[in-house]
């Protein structure tokens, strides 16, 4: 049998996290440290590979249903080759250290155990739609695989330059970074986009560090109505993009 099929083959590295395409993961366990994957991620494996669901405390559990943020995750362990992906959606590694990041967890594909995540509340007077009022917080040392919908653009942000960006396009930024919500139209119209230029809610990062961004908004089109009333046609609240969209796939 003969095809072009045959020249994706499995990428050939000693690297525990190897982007096997733009938009597949690979991922090595020796059988020591274990990984945490989006439950349902896992679309092949080689080897003894356990997958289990991963245990929730009641402090995560009391978050999650506060804030509508947290990871719904599996545990992957043993010795083989797991591959992950999501959607098609565009997959990039992180190595996070002790700067930080604070993360959309909707944009989470996998990460190291030895990661601690705290849900964190982001400066603002409203809840916004999309971005949410709510992020992840992600410390210590290890590797964090993010998703975007297409090729992303990370920004610097430094001291005399600030970063302003949609909420709704923002994936992830270094936790040292101020942030602040800003909706850019008169208060009284809070909760419409800004006149007819289809923009509403922005996110001003101040700082030394960096703000990722994706070439996508998870807000639904213009009038669009999901889940009931107008808070789901503004995109705000738990029926507006960031509670009816987790998965950002709007198709589904």
């Amino acid at each position: 049998m003969q095809s072009p099929l045959f020249a994706h083959t499995e990428q050939q590295t000693q690297e525990r996290y190897a982007v096997q395409n733009p938009q597949l993961l690979r991922v090595a366990l020796s059988g020591q440290d274990d990984v945490l994957a989006r439950k349902g991620a896992m679309v092949a494996y080689q080897g003894l590979i356990d997958f289990d669901g991963e245990y929730q405390s009641q402090s995560q559990r009391r978050a999650r249903a506060r804030t509508g943020e947290g990871l719904d995750l599996m545990r992957c362990s043993g010795q083989g080759t797991v591959y992950l992906a999501n959607l098609a959606q565009y997959i990039h590694v992180v190595d996070v250290d002790h700067e930080g990041m604070t993360v959309d967890s909707a944009y989470v594909l996998a990460l190291d155990s030895s990661l601690h995540t705290e849900v964190v509340a982001v400066d603002s007077q409203y809840g916004i739609s999309g971005s949410g009022k709510y992020q992840l917080n992600v410390s210590g040392r290890g590797k964090v695989a993010l998703m975007t919908s297409g090729q992303p653009l990370m920004m610097q942000v430094t001291p005399d330059k600030y970063v302003n960006a949609d909420a709704d396009a923002v994936v992830a930024w270094s936790s040292a970074l101020r942030v602040q919500m800003q909706a850019q139209t008169h208060s009284s119209g809070i909760r419409r986009r800004r006149g007819d230029t289809g923009e509403g809610w922005e996110l001003s990062f101040l700082g030394q560090g960096f703000a990722l961004v994706q070439p996508s908004e998870v807000m639904p089109p213009q009038h669009a109505e999901i889940g009931q009333g107008l808070a789901a046609q503004f995109g705000v609240g738990q029926h507006g993009a960031h509670g009816q969209n987790q998965g950002n796939a709007w198709s589904r």
